[in-house]
């Protein structure tokens, strides 16, 4: 499977209304995880959407999340292009090449959720989310 390209969206606490609106505007399949079910927050955020990827019959990918505890949430600047995929050379020198010269955020380095997976901001000012599908089935 190539690489996936798609825009990320942060919301401030309404993720699961949001992603659910897209799912009614554009059809398809939503799956969503908690920060709960991941063990990644407080109770106050257990209910909050930690991940979601939205996939339409039109070849559409969306991906959505509330933002973290500790991230403030400012409405313009609540995006991201994310690229995703299992092909782990590939994805690292994409990564490689957009964090040369720009911010890097979270390193590109294994998460919680088994993925490796880091952020950036290019020094055009894109904030980019690179994940590199490493889980086992």
């Amino acid at each position: 499977m190539a690489p996936l390209l798609n825009p990320y969206l942060n919301f401030d606490g309404n993720a699961r209304q949001a992603m659910e609106y897209y799912k009614e505007v554009f059809g398809g399949e939503l799956n969503t995880h908690t920060f709960g079910e991941t063990g990644g927050a407080g109770e106050e955020y257990a209910d909050k959407i930690m991940h979601a990827m939205l996939t339409t019959p039109d070849g559409f990918t969306i991906m959505g999340s509330d933002g973290p505890p500790g991230m403030e949430y400012a409405s313009g600047n609540n995006f991201a292009v994310s690229l995703s995929g299992e092909e782990e050379d590939t994805l690292r020198g994409y990564w490689e090449k957009l964090s040369d010269g720009g911010q890097v955020s979270v390193p590109l380095e294994r998460q919680m959720w088994g993925d490796i997976f880091g952020m950036c901001t290019d020094r055009f000012g894109v904030p980019w989310m690179v994940n590199i599908n490493t889980r086992q089935g």
